[in-house]
């Protein structure tokens, strides 16, 4: 088993990484659903999921519905610019085989949400999916799915870009890919979050979670580092969401298996650092491409468009490079306010300083209990080392 870390970390460096990895966890939880918002749209879903199964449309009959993409996997953020969360559903319909044409089966999907009187004043049509669209709290994107008969492994088949032929995917087996990967706990010789265990559900909407794990953690970081890096790029070309996720999870996995590590900033260092070795380089009718394969299917590659808007291609290294001196630079920063300039620069002025502003409402309530201590080379924290002192109570209450 190799060891990853390069020093011994002393008691002020173990406290000052494990501030700065605190204050990315805070940030991560500023960036997800507020119980309000989990509740209404997993009410929203099991609603439409009902209203779709009631059709009397011979097509839509076995008709299931179940969530997929960052929802299913625990990995949503709130976009910039807008609260709207993204929703991702999977209309899938047993029974049906690849000769039906995939528009026929949208149309069908689409007829039966206008059918719902609400549904219909929300309803916007897209590419390959239905959505509907509850402004100021998130939107539903619903995708005609069939099953696969070549995929062995229980894999379905999705409109492509074009609407015109059926694109191998596997939704399901890919979300249980990524909690097996999401629950490996790696090595470490100082844990900052004791006994971290992941609590990934298998529920049909899952459960809301505390406690996310370091994979999951770093998919959301490294989810809005792209967002906010891209805000001024005027074409579409930052890498997507499934691309960063594949990549991270597998980076994940052979760091857990292969190395000890010195702590979770460092195994979520490594993790980002190793991402791009899984993108592969096969030869497609004479042509190199790039491949970021789907491991749970056959055929799905989520690097296509980058066989053909080469932009793409140079976009995701850029960024990656990027993100990867960002969170090194993180990791070995010294001085609160260094980090958080750093952390503004990464992540969003707005985003870093609520989550600073709650952080010292925190500290004001432990100074007044007597908690508060100062750290040498790290500031004011509540988290005691050997190199600190106790902060005295401020009882001046003014005139």
């Amino acid at each position: 088993m190799n060891q990853v870390f390069r020093t011994t970390l002393n008691d002020t460096s173990i406290q000052r990484r494990a501030q700065v990895f605190t204050i990315l966890e805070e940030i991560c939880q500023d960036l997800e659903w507020t119980q309000s918002q989990f509740e209404r749209a997993r009410t929203s879903y099991e609603a439409v999921a009902d209203w779709l199964a009631g059709s009397s449309d011979p097509l839509l009959a076995s008709l299931h519905v179940y969530l997929h993409g960052s929802g299913a996997l625990g990995t949503s953020i709130k976009p910039i610019g807008r609260d709207e969360f993204d929703v991702d559903l999977i209309s899938f319909i047993a029974g049906l085989g690849p000769e039906i044409a995939p528009g026929r089966l949208k149309a069908a999907v689409g007829a039966r949400l206008s059918e719902h009187a609400y549904y219909a004043s929300i309803l916007e049509e897209k590419k390959r999916c239905w959505r509907l669209d509850y402004a100021g709290e998130f939107h539903l994107d619903i995708s005609p799915t069939i099953a696969n008969p070549r995929c062995s492994n229980g894999g379905e088949l999705v409109p492509d870009r074009k609407m015109r032929n059926w694109h191998a995917t596997n939704p399901q087996a890919y979300r249980a890919l990524f909690d097996k990967r999401a629950a490996m706990v790696p090595r470490m010789t100082q844990s900052i979050i004791a006994m971290q265990k992941d609590s990934a559900s298998i529920e049909p909407f899952p459960i809301r979670q505390s406690v996310k794990g370091i994979l999951r953690r770093t998919v959301q970081l490294l989810k809005r580092h792209r967002d906010h890096h891209f805000l001024e790029f005027s074409e579409e070309v930052a890498p997507i969401s499934v691309i960063i996720t594949t990549l991270a999870m597998k980076s994940y996995e052979m760091c857990v298996q292969r190395h000890v590590f010195a702590d979770e900033l460092e195994v979520l260092v490594d993790t980002i650092r190793l991402m791009p070795v899984f993108i592969e380089r096969p030869l497609e009718n004479g042509r190199q491409i790039y491949a970021v394969w789907n491991e749970t299917t056959q055929g799905e590659n989520f690097a296509e468009r980058w066989n053909d808007e080469p932009a793409r291609v140079q976009a995701f290294y850029d960024w990656h490079a990027k993100a990867l001196a960002d969170f090194e630079g993180l990791r070995d920063m010294v001085g609160l306010d260094t980090i958080v300039g750093t952390m503004k620069d990464s992540f969003g002025e707005k985003l870093v300083a609520r989550s600073m502003n709650r952080r010292m409402e925190k500290l004001g309530d432990s100074r007044m209990s007597g908690s508060l201590v100062l750290g040498a080379g790290i500031g004011l924290t509540t988290q005691k080392a050997v190199a600190s002192t106790p902060v005295p109570k401020n009882e001046f209450f003014g005139d």
